[in-house]
């Protein structure tokens, strides 16, 4: 079996410490223990880590810990819940389950693109169905939307697993209600297992000192053949805890059991431990909370420098994730354009190329937006150079 190189992660591991701007982040601002803990005592006592024994935790994640993963999914069990370390070792433990030789299997894109490459390892092939950006009419502006036709193209007898990420990483797109339909229709007709990663689930855009945004739609439930995936790491701001899980009918969730028994085997205590603090549905609420007024604080900044380079960059706002991105109107493709910022700016950003598809970049937001735009300042005489150079040679 041979991997694809896996290069949005490979080029981060290789360079996020090395820059002096790195804006591929794509959640916010973590959490340290003591905030996660500051709950009125409350969180402090329950955590109790000075008397934790380190020792295995239950292999699929402690009674308490499922039961509150459970909570935040209508009609979820603790039976339905396996904790994994992270949300990309549920994706690879998920998929490793539900591929079989000779099947197929469907991904949205662009992604954050782990399932299309265990896809293409594990299945021989990965077959892509779209987000497109739809122009403004007399309904609203321009936005994000499922290419339906696309869709249908993707799905054939031989497709064993459709794999969405709602809300989108790296658009920001939430989908609609007849997208969802549309998508578990589809599921449906081919005996498919739908596979939703969402992870940004809760991560939704306001606007500052605006009401609280509604939390995004859950796939759970809507079907018998549905796995949905997820973790701490962006919406929760807990990304160092390594917390994931999958929401599984009780059969799958089983026999998953047995895959991740090759893996890493357990949770690990402390993690277990503050992950049940975290998803406590009180302190659940407030870290949200947090997570959505770093999005409607940042945001606007961030709008404001895109608006001042009018021409440059084709922009539609994400409905949720602190991440932004960003269809560019410059003569290079993203990937030679992603190690031109990282030579000569010490900037990364994340290229479209690193995302399945073309001109765009993916920026985030969710730290300290005073950096944030001091990189993206820091960029700007590579963008005039290459504005100046139509072929894109030499602006340097």
């Amino acid at each position: 079996m041979r991997l694809d190189l896996f290069t949005m992660e490979r080029t981060q591991c290789l360079y996020e410490h090395e820059v002096r701007f790195n804006l591929s982040e794509s959640g916010v601002r973590p959490l340290t223990v003591d905030e996660l803990l500051d709950d009125g005592g409350a969180g402090r006592g329950a955590a109790d880590l000075g008397g934790l024994a380190l020792a295995y935790p239950p292999s699929t994640g402690s009674a308490l810990l499922r039961e509150r993963i459970a909570a935040w999914y209508p009609g979820a069990a603790p039976g339905n819940i396996l904790v994994t370390n992270g949300g990309s070792e549920a994706n690879f433990t998920a998929l490793w389950g539900l591929i079989e030789p000779g099947t197929r299997v469907a991904v949205m894109l662009p992604n954050y693109m782990q399932a299309w490459g265990l896809a293409r390892a594990w299945a021989g092939r990965a077959d892509a169905f779209r987000l497109v950006e739809r122009p403004a009419d007399a309904t609203g502006g321009a936005r994000w939307a499922l290419d339906e036709d696309s869709l249908r193209r993707a799905v054939g007898p031989r497709t064993r697993v459709i794999v969405v990420t709602n809300p989108s990483n790296p658009t920001g797109h939430v989908l609609t209600e007849a997208e969802i339909e549309t998508i578990v229709r589809v599921a449906r007709r081919a005996r498919a297992w739908l596979l939703v990663d969402e992870v940004y689930r809760g991560a939704e855009v306001g606007h500052a000192g605006g009401p609280e945004p509604v939390t995004s739609p859950t796939f759970w439930g809507r079907d018998a053949r549905i796995v949905v995936t997820a973790g701490l790491s962006k919406a929760f701001g807990l990304p160092g805890l390594r917390t994931g899980w999958i929401v599984a009918p009780e059969p799958l969730r089983r026999r998953l059991c047995r895959y991740q028994d090759y893996t890493t085997l357990t949770p690990t205590a402390l993690s277990d431990r503050l992950a049940a603090v975290a998803m406590e549905p009180r302190r659940r609420a407030a870290l949200l909370a947090r997570t959505r007024a770093i999005i409607a604080g940042n945001l606007p900044p961030l709008e404001a420098w895109i608006a001042r380079h009018g021409g440059l960059f084709r922009y539609i706002r994400p409905r949720a994730g602190a991440i932004a991105f960003l269809r560019y109107d410059l003569p290079i493709a993203s990937g030679p354009l992603f190690e031109r910022l990282r030579r000569e700016c010490s900037v990364l950003i994340t290229p479209g190329a690193h995302l399945g598809t073309g001109r765009y970049i993916r920026v985030g937001f969710g730290y300290d937006i005073g950096r944030t735009l001091a990189g993206l300042q820091a960029c700007e005489p590579v963008f005039a150079a290459l504005r100046r150079r139509p072929d894109g040679s030499r602006g340097r």
